[in-house]
Formats: C-alpha cells, structure tokens, sequence
C-alpha cells in the first residue's frame, strides 16, 4: 500500500480499487470516454501543456466513472511523435491538422491487480521518446478536525477500515504527471463536486506521488 501522501489539503487515503479494466494504450486527444448526453467535456482553461495533459486526463477518468483502479499514462511529445513515429502518430489520430496538444497522454496497460502501487512504480523505465508520466488514483480524504481522532497503533487494513467508515470522509481523484525537465502538475476533483469547474489544480498538491513518479525518470 502506498502512504498517504502529504499536500496542502487534508489527508489522503487509499480508497480500493471496486474492478478492473483491460489493459489498453490509448491516446487521450483520439479518445471518446462516455460523457453525459454525449455532451463533450468542458474542462477548465489550460495555462501551460503539461496542465491541459492533467485536465485532459482528468476528463477521460472522470467519463469512466468512480470506483476505478489506478491508470498509468505516458506523456508523449506529439511533435516528435510525428516526426520520428509517423505511422503510430496516424495510429493514435495525430497526424491530421495542427491542433493537436503539445502532449500526447497516451495510457498503458493496466496495474497489476494486487501490485503496491509504490512498487509497481519502482519497476518503471520509460524510453527516451517518452517526455513524462501521468497517474491517476482515487483516494480517500478527511478534515483535519477527523485526522486528530484517528485512533492510534492501527495498521494498514484497519486504518483504511476507519477511515473508509468516517461519516465525514471524501473521495477525491487525484491525477498526477511530471516531466523529464521536472515540471510537475496536479488535478484533484472531489466526488461531491464532480465537475470540470470544481477541479483544483497545482504542481504541489500531490508531492509524495509526484516524487514516486519522477524517480522513474532517474538513472
């Protein structure tokens, strides 16, 4: 299990995962996740290309519901993509126009069922045409006032246990990515307000798991 990671909003919790899905690679910018009324999403404006990846993941995560396990994604310069893998460019819908996003997320095969997420991380090694990594996880969230009664001397089962049956507790997913260069960005969205518009962004929100995912670019 990986330990809550520490940011400026309260504890987080692992939440388990409910199902899993096939393993697939997917490019998001040539993805359609089930929207309502076929409606397409409207995320919040994008400042920078690694923010709108973020947002754009955080989008297709949010088409496939709740209650998803983790999901892996590389982030793919799509210039270069074009350049130098034409044909897996034209395979993903990228070689058509120039709108296309500075990033391509493109997602992997799934987690291994059952894998500590922190390990599973240690296994990672990207090839050079890969700029950066994404993830996204749900977790569980508690107010302060609830940290300072959690009961002592719990273990992992019992802790997720107590914290998974707190009346006050929140699910909140949590997407992730860093680059090579060491640009980091987060997005969290609160089940409760399970809309474009209430996702907070930040590049230190998530650091422990921002950390995790930039050590899979180091030597």
């Amino acid at each position: 299990m990986v330990e809550p990671h520490s940011c400026n909003l309260p504890r987080l919790y692992l939440v388990p995962a409910a199902g899993q899905e096939g393993g697939r690679i997917l490019a998001m910018s040539n993805a359609s996740a089930p929207t309502p009324d076929n409606q397409p999403p409207a995320a919040p404006m994008a400042a920078t290309p690694l923010t709108r990846a973020v947002l754009e993941i955080d989008e297709y995560a949010s088409g496939l519901g709740w209650d998803q396990p983790a999901r892996l994604f590389a982030l793919v310069d799509t210039a270069r993509l074009r350049s130098q893998e034409p044909s897996l460019a034209a395979q993903l819908g990228l070689d058509k126009g120039d709108s296309a996003a500075a990033l391509t997320p493109v997602e992997q095969d799934e987690i291994p069922a059952g894998t500590p997420l922190d390990e599973f991380l240690g296994t990672l090694a990207w090839p050079d045409a890969v700029a950066g990594c994404a993830l996204t996880v749900e977790r569980l969230m508690l107010p302060s006032s609830a940290e300072r009664a959690v009961p002592e001397g719990l273990d992992d089962a019992a802790l997720t246990e107590w914290v998974a049956s707190h009346p006050d507790r929140q699910e909140v997913r949590m997407t992730v990515a860093v680059l090579r260069d060491g640009s980091r960005e987060s997005a969290l969205r609160l089940r409760e307000k399970d809309s474009p518009t209430e996702v907070l962004t930040g590049g230190g929100l998530v650091p422990g798991l921002a950390e995790a995912l930039a050590a899979t670019f180091e030597d």
